[in-house]
């Protein structure tokens, strides 16, 4: 999803495709519907089992061609028996069939404890989304087949390029298993999890609001085939109550561009609709529009994902900081590692243009509305719920107000007053929970570690814990 200024309008779908896959993806949308290819790709970016079940059939293709090759191959390349042949594909047997349910065990184990300890909303964003862990996976599968065809084959003469082949795969499972692990334990320390969503997050921001710079007023509409105050025809969701994942941008500008009307629609990404609820309100000749053809532009599902909603990478870091500052977990330190992230994605957010909601045709006129969430809506995310559960720990607070006052330093004047609003609301709650001078001086200064770090103007923590 992506705002324009009136050179046209963009649809998304996972990972914006480069112009050879872009044609592509049209063919499939023509042919299955864009709401189910979308589903469809979402689905397969998160699932386990797309790359080993590829391997599959790749092993199928590359045993016959090694086979196929190897009366032409007159050299011996492993220099092994018949009895040595069998013995290395029984071993490789093992090997990867050992590798394969070790991975998908502590897989489950990583799984959860991570959604214990950080929050479930990162499984399909991240963990079941990682290409490491589906290719490691994948290549072991890969040479376990590999290693039973060579097995059944191997008789009374040793196919050298397939014996050989194998070798290598082994090498190479053992090489992968052992990344694999480390990797893992790296992916799953928390300062890489929130490095790791924030930067899905930086992608979305910068496809849904590609400009930078200030905010543009709503265009005009009046004399372009209607008002927005009362709708010629209201086409409502039907089927499933679902979250709102996707909205296929191009074609509903080119729709209401042909039809010479407005459409609007209605929900926000990432909002829950239920059957009969307002999807779309129709204005001018829009009204004459296939209702299912609106609706097939619109992509549901059971959880939000994260191409199109910009808001969700925010909810996401700000669940983790509230499970750290959890009495059960009680770790403010993982909670101030989200907010280094948090404030990386409202800087991003501070510097570009939020509210252009009237989208355009080629010649400019308007011909669809999508709401998307304003700079108010961020500043809330962001701020109000950590400084709720997270007020009375000296490092949240802290690094609140480092946050706050950076960002009023660094984004526009315009952002300015929202930011102002959260510091008065830091220092008005800071008063319930700190009754000593000295402990509420030291918790209002500014420090982008939270606690250790150098104080607001070069004081250092032991001199703002005795300042007034």
């Amino acid at each position: 999803m992506t705002s324009n200024d009136g050179s046209g309008a963009t649809g998304l779908i996972p990972d914006s495709p480069e112009p050879a896959r872009t044609d592509v993806k049209r063919w499939l949308s023509e042919r299955m519907g864009w709401s189910r290819l979308y589903r469809s790709v979402s689905y397969l970016r998160s699932a386990l089992w797309g790359v080993p079940i590829l391997a599959v059939v790749l092993e199928r293709v590359t045993y016959r061609v090694l086979r196929f090759l190897d009366q032409w191959v007159t050299w011996e390349l492993t220099g092994l028996a018949v009895d040595g042949a069998k013995a290395l594909f029984q071993t490789l047997i093992t090997l990867t069939l050992s590798f394969i349910v070790f991975s998908f065990g502590s897989l489950l184990v990583a799984l959860q404890v991570a959604s214990a300890q950080l929050t479930p909303r990162i499984i399909a964003t991240t963990l079941l989304r990682d290409k490491v862990i589906k290719y490691s996976v994948g290549l072991n599968v890969f040479t376990l087949l590999f290693a039973v065809q060579g097995l059944n084959r191997t008789d009374t003469a040793v196919f050298e390029l397939a014996t050989f082949t194998a070798s290598l795969l082994g090498i190479a499972c053992l090489a992968s298993f052992l990344f694999f692990i480390d990797h893992t334990a790296r992916l799953l320390r928390p300062v890489n999890i929130v490095a790791l969503v924030c930067d899905q997050g930086m992608d979305v921001i910068r496809n849904v609001y590609p400009r930078e710079g200030a905010e543009t007023h709503s265009p005009e509409i009046a004399g372009q085939g209607g008002s927005l105050e009362v709708p010629a025809l209201v086409v409502t969701h039907k089927g499933r109550s679902q979250i709102v994942l996707a909205v296929e941008l191009d074609e509903l500008v080119a729709e209401a561009e042909r039809a010479n009307g407005i459409v609007e629609f209605v929900p926000q990404v990432g909002d829950f609709v239920a059957t009969d609820e307002p999807l779309f309100k129709l204005y001018g000749g829009a009204a004459t529009l296939d209702e299912a053809a609106l609706r097939e532009c619109v992509a549901f599902g059971p959880e939000r994902t994260m191409e199109q909603d910009p808001m969700f990478s925010f909810r996401i870091l700000v669940d983790i900081a509230l499970k750290a500052l959890s009495p059960a977990i009680n770790d403010p330190t993982t909670a101030v590692l989200a907010m280094d992230q948090i404030h990386r994605l409202l800087r991003a957010v501070g510097r570009r243009r939020l509210h252009d909601e009237f989208l355009h045709d080629s010649s400019g006129r308007v011909r669809l509305v999508l709401r998307t969430p304003n700079w108010g809506d961020f500043v809330h995310i962001a701020f109000t719920e950590i400084r709720a559960c997270g007020a009375n720990n000296v490092q949240i607070a802290r690094r609140q107000r480092a946050m706050l006052e950076n960002l009023v330093r660094s984004l526009p004047e315009s952002r300015h007053a929202a930011l102002t609003q959260q510091l008065d609301l830091l220092d008005r709650t800071l008063l319930e929970y700190y009754k000593y001078p000295e402990d509420l001086a030291l918790a209002r200064i500014a420090d982008p570690q939270g606690l250790g770090g150098a104080g607001r103007g070069g004081e250092s923590v032991s001199q703002a814990g005795v300042a007034t």
